[in-house]
């Protein structure tokens, strides 16, 4: 697949590796790739890799750079409902695309298209940058005898500002970032700038987790054995739970129905129970 503008394609995926073998412990490293000018746009470690932990990559890139045309990823449960694979979490009669994951909901509100590699070959590009960065961080981990995932993220940013600004990239033979920044200037983007559709007022509103739930008699609704009373609903209403983690410990939770912000709530995550999906 070829590309002849900056943001046609973004490439996107994680890696999960020994990045710093004296802690002893593997971490999913989350990247985000222009397939045009190569330019990496996020890059992040992390213990855990969770539905939020990609919300928060396309939060990071869309407020700081606009919306792609496309992105390219993976047949990960966290990108693609698959029937077979992941029907013992859904209704058997659901079918591939027919339930759509957190992440994907995200690019939907965008208008942000999304296309699926069939195969480990057919995300070559994204993972030729892996193999350089693993090559590099490993080898400056060990040196430094690096056991703390921060000290290592730190790491990776060096790395990652040496490969975006000081490499010329063996294919394009071009520095990532002045290739990108060539391409903006002589028009050559499919970025377009982010925006928030109505009825939804915040970013809070498009990069959050979901959740539908149908009030009770009470006018209440109920969340993993959690009642909260909503605001300005009737019984049988369907309502739209927007929830955006602010923290380790806290999130906003935004309830809409029938295209109105209902009600405005904050709730601690061990009382959701949710686990960022």
């Amino acid at each position: 697949m070829l590309t002849n503008y900056t943001g046609e394609l973004i490439q996107h995926d994680s890696s999960y590796h020994l990045w710093a073998p004296d802690a002893q412990e593997k971490w999913y490293l989350i990247t985000s790739l222009d397939d045009f000018s190569r330019y990496i746009f996020y890059a992040k470690l992390l213990r855990k890799e969770t539905s939020w932990a990609h919300i928060v990559a396309l939060e990071s890139m869309f407020l700081k750079y606009g919306l792609p045309f496309s992105y390219y990823v993976d047949c990960h449960s966290i990108f693609r409902f698959v029937q077979g694979r992941d029907s013992f979490w859904r209704k058997h009669h659901t079918l591939t695309d027919e339930a759509d994951p957190q992440w994907k909901q995200v690019l939907n509100d965008c208008n942000v298209k999304i296309i699926y590699a069939l195969s480990p070959q057919a995300k070559g590009k994204i993972e030729r940058p892996y193999q350089w960065l693993q090559d590099r961080l490993v080898r400056t981990c060990v040196r430094e005898n690096v056991t703390d995932i921060r000290k290592a993220q730190t790491i990776l940013n060096q790395e990652i500002y040496r490969y975006n600004y000081r490499q010329v990239h063996s294919t394009t033979q071009e520095i990532p970032y002045l290739r990108f920044q060539q391409a903006l200037q002589d028009k050559k983007s499919l970025f377009r700038e982010f925006a928030i559709r109505p009825p939804y007022q915040s970013v809070k509103d498009i990069f959050c987790l979901r959740l539908s739930r149908i009030v009770d008699p009470y006018r209440r609704i109920s969340l993993n054995n959690l009642l909260l009373k909503v605001n300005d609903v009737t019984t049988g209403d369907m309502v739209n739970l927007r929830i955006y983690p602010m923290n380790n410990r806290l999130s906003e939770v935004r309830f809409w129905c029938d295209g109105r912000l209902v009600d405005v709530q904050r709730i601690k995550n061990s009382d959701l129970n949710i686990a960022f999906f």
